[in-house]
């Protein structure tokens, strides 16, 4: 398949988006063709006035009168075509935001590994405003001075056919560099929309490690890299500008050879008397309307191809495969049996599996922790219970039925998660608490979930209270006040199963005091599963699984694990050394 013919199918896929816009198309297409009318009407106008002008007797007064009724008619059509295309773009665009961001959050989580999120937003942020240009507003361009073009044509062949087809040798050397053009621009196009992907990604991680970047002094090398960046974005921006530059001189070059051979052309016939004073005047003007015509459909294939580069982008996501749910078995609340057999899992490209042969039974009413040093695939095993990954190999099973049994939504219910890292959103604090399709839960439940979690004391110290915006990322509130807050959203979803990931690692011992406090009554008749880095906080769980290197390599109580003298025995002693110190 060669690249045209790639193109014209993704422009073709590119137009479907257009049909809920059908009215509004129809409408700018009556008003383009109303313009292009009376644009060429003008145009062949100016032969009878040219005559008149000659013969001053034969001036009339509707001559002044049409001129400006022909404007004022283009005027209003030109306000249409205007009006109905830029709000089908726009539309577009914003069809196109809203379906690829449906899709990410569809997608597989291998996903979010292999594309940065920078990437993701220029495919929500400039891709798509790309696209609706290619869709509509470059067809805009196009029709408009097509029919412009084809409006003069008409008016040069209406004054004389001889002339005008005595230069059509001109269109073949014309159309050879268009094609050329189209063609550099679609080359060109594709590398600046991931050259721009990458300049975000760049930034992004600067800005965020913004105090890592200042407290090493690396600001002047994060800033060579990035304007290293810049400058491959400007010089392939400044290719595209050369090509346009280059391609409009030549199609006014070719202009200006078929305005030249008009001249000659005309200046025969007007000699030989079959041509008049105004008629020759007529295809002057109307050879002129066509050059500035040609120069736009010239230019117009920068925004035409870029558009096509970024639609590719955009239809690479929409195209991918969404994450498995073909589960039947319905499941309103699990009971919370757990069960791992001979589970192994590879990350794409990894030639080492991430989890090998793990096999355990984790019951309700018990507390199952898992631990290891880093990169043993605690945080791999622990993804693969809510589906966000796949096993190579083995089983996972809920209440006797394997995982995929399950659908996604059903099975992701029974889930209640708290992490290390934990994600609040710009809203209030209820917002955050009963969020997603916790939003129907009782004011009451909220309260309760907030007390239970330890959170009460900062929540009402807050200008709003359970009002309050928490900011970006929760900003606004510490460590320990947003693990609380991801507590109690825990506790209000009340799921039969419950996974702590280091869920203290990163905190104060006050404020560990009170997440431990809060996890105490979060725990009790659940399914919990613990990845744990102090192993202090442990002590108590029904079965430890300690990992090394994929593997379950010792299992038992805090106790029997010390007994053995492994593993588990040697990573508890370096930490207890370390509080001592």
């Amino acid at each position: 398949m060669n690249t045209s013919e790639s193109a014209w199918r993704i422009y073709r896929r590119l137009l479907g988006f257009a049909r809920p816009y059908r009215g509004l198309l129809v409408l700018a297409g009556l008003g383009m063709l109303v313009e292009a009318g009376a644009g060429s009407y003008f145009v062949a106008m100016m032969s009878p006035v040219t005559n008149s002008l000659v013969n001053p007797q034969d001036i009339n007064l509707w001559m002044p009168v049409a001129i400006v009724g022909l404007f004022l008619l283009r005027g209003v059509a030109g306000y249409l075509t205007d009006i109905g295309m830029g709000k089908a773009a726009r539309s577009i665009a914003r069809d196109l935001r809203v379906r690829v961001l449906d899709k990410y959050l569809r997608l597989p989580g291998q996903r979010f590994d292999a594309e940065p999120v920078p990437s993701m937003l220029v495919r929500l942020g400039s891709d798509s405003d790309q696209v609706a240009q290619a869709a509509v507003d470059a067809m805009k361009v196009v029709l408009q001075q097509s029919l412009q073009a084809l409006g003069s044509l008409l008016v040069m062949l209406y004054l004389s056919w001889q002339v005008t087809l005595a230069i059509f040798v001109l269109a073949p050397p014309l159309a050879w560099v268009m094609n050329k053009v189209a063609k550099r621009y679609r080359r060109i196009s594709h590398r600046i929309q991931e050259s721009g992907a990458e300049l975000l990604q760049s930034a992004d991680q600067t800005l965020s490690a913004n105090q890592e970047v200042k407290v090493y002094g690396a600001q002047r090398s994060e800033l060579e890299r990035y304007s290293v960046l810049a400058n491959t974005n400007l010089k392939l921006a400044m290719k595209v500008e050369a090509t346009r530059s280059i391609s409009s001189a030549m199609v006014q070059l070719i202009g200006s050879v078929g305005l030249a051979a008009l001249l000659l052309i005309a200046g025969h016939e007007a000699a030989a008397g079959r041509l008049t004073v105004g008629d020759f005047v007529g295809l002057m003007m109307a050879m002129m309307a066509i050059i500035p015509a040609l120069k736009q459909l010239t230019n117009v294939q920068n925004m035409t191809q870029r558009g096509i580069a970024s639609a590719q982008r955009l239809f690479l996501v929409l195209d991918a495969e969404d994450e498995p749910d073909g589960g039947t078995h319905a499941l309103a609340r699990a009971e919370g049996v757990l069960e791992f057999r001979h589970v192994t899992a590879r990350y794409p490209e990894q030639a080492q599996p991430a989890l090998e042969d793990v096999s355990f039974v984790a019951h309700p009413g018990t507390v199952t922790a898992i631990v290891g040093r880093s990169g043993s695939g605690k945080s791999t095993l622990i993804k693969l219970i809510p589906r966000f990954y796949e096993p190579e190999s083995g089983q996972i099973l809920l209440d006797g039925h394997p995982l995929q049994d399950y659908r996604l939504a059903d099975l992701r219910r029974q889930i209640a998660l708290v992490g290390q890292q934990v994600v609040l959103f710009d809203g209030s604090v209820a917002e955050n608490i009963a969020y997603g399709e916790l939003q129907d839960r009782s004011a009451g439940q909220l309260q309760q979930a907030i007390d239970n979690a330890n959170a009460r004391e900062f929540v009402e110290q807050l200008p709003q209270g359970v009002d309050a915006s928490v900011g970006p990322k929760g900003g606004r509130l510490s460590g320990g006040q947003r693990q609380r807050l991801a507590i109690a959203r825990a506790m209000l979803k009340d799921a039969p199963v419950l996974i702590l990931d280091e869920a203290t690692a990163a905190l104060d011992n006050e404020s560990e005091r009170l997440v431990q406090e809060a996890l105490q009554k979060l725990m009790p008749d659940r399914t919990t599963l613990v990845i744990a880095h102090r192993l202090s906080t442990i002590e108590h769980a029904d079965q430890v699984l300690v990992m090394d290197q994929g593997r379950i390599v010792e299992r038992g109580t805090h106790r029997e694990l010390l007994a053995l003298g492994g593993l588990y025995e040697h990573l508890y002693r370096m930490q207890f050394r370390e509080r001592q110190e």
